[in-house]
């Protein structure tokens, strides 16, 4: 990416537009991919999906992976690493999981609330100290994920509780990451896909579908737009500030309702734009907060 390298250090204003950019594309291609997830797993197991996605995202990272295996031989922290590695795949599992059963729209609502966990986890079992107005944010994000969810006997699903567990398990790989600054990029992409080829191969043995040869591209593609997708977000934020492109992750919502109505035939609930709305508001104020009181990560731990 010499271009982008040269923008940075020759015009800040051209590196921030590019930075944008780049963010802008990598949700669009993470909301494709997230898409194409959908569709292969009306055909095919979901750890069919994760095992063939991975395949083809690792055989793509290979060069870097062998360019850069010294970085591999001295990780900090073993095993959180582990763990990490674990709660990445669970949560990957858990969204391709409840993509079967619900509109993309609604699965990405609930992950949407991902930061709004972080900070009251951090709060509760990180001992970080989280004021009124932030504690405020996050019962009001609360309240728009139970806006979307629904809760009563009639309209809690399994679906909709493994989709919220993931998001969980999402939110707390985004605390363990804070610990884990030091690991190489390259260490934590490849890890991510390897969780989830090793638990692919596990799952699919017990429902192996032969794939065609046009669902073999699309596996191969959604692989593809995986690893772009997360070396677009890694280029953006070292182009422009996190405080620049960061808020504009939100449009992953409008990409699933957009995927979710033209492929699908999804007309997400009015109940689901409220809520996501409101995580959003709250999400985004919370980013603020984090920004204001000096506490802005540049880290970035999109799903795998």
């Amino acid at each position: 990416m010499p271009l982008f390298k040269n923008l940075s250090a020759y015009d800040d204003r051209s590196a921030r537009l590019a930075g944008i950019g780049l963010m802008v594309l990598s949700i669009f291609m993470f909301s494709f991919g997230d898409a194409m997830g959908k569709f292969l797993v009306g055909t095919y197991s979901v750890g069919q999906l994760l095992f063939l996605r991975a395949c083809a995202a690792l055989l793509l990272l290979s060069p870097l992976i062998w360019k850069q295996r010294h970085q591999f031989l001295h990780l900090e922290r073993p095993r959180l690493q582990l763990v990490r590695v674990v709660l990445s795949t669970l949560e990957v599992a858990a969204f391709f999981l409840a993509t079967v059963y619900l509109p993309l729209a609604d699965v990405i609502t609930y992950y949407l609330a991902g930061p709004i966990f972080v900070t009251a986890m951090s709060a509760i079992f990180l001992g970080e100290k989280v004021g009124w107005r932030r504690w405020t944010a996050i019962l009001i994000g609360f309240c728009g994920v139970l806006i979307a969810l629904r809760p009563s006997a009639q309209t809690v699903s399994l679906p909709a509780l493994i989709a919220l567990g993931g998001s969980l398990s999402f939110a707390t790989l985004m605390l363990i990451t804070r610990s884990l600054r030091k690991t190489p990029d390259i260490v934590m992409a490849s890890s991510q896909f390897l969780g989830t080829f090793s638990l692919g191969a596990v799952l699919s043995v017990f429902n192996w579908v032969p794939p065609t040869p046009g669902s073999l591209a699309i596996f191969a593609a959604a692989g593809l737009v995986s690893v772009t997708a997360l070396f677009c977000v890694n280029r953006s934020l070292k182009l422009a500030p996190a405080s620049v492109v960061v808020p504009y992750q939100y449009s992953m919502i409008v990409w699933a309702v957009i995927f979710g109505f033209v492929v699908f035939g999804d007309v997400p609930s009015i109940a689901t734009l409220v809520g996501a709305a409101i995580i959003i508001g709250a999400g985004f104020y919370i980013y603020l907060r984090e920004r204001d009181l000096g506490r802005e990560s540049d880290e970035v731990n999109p799903p795998a």
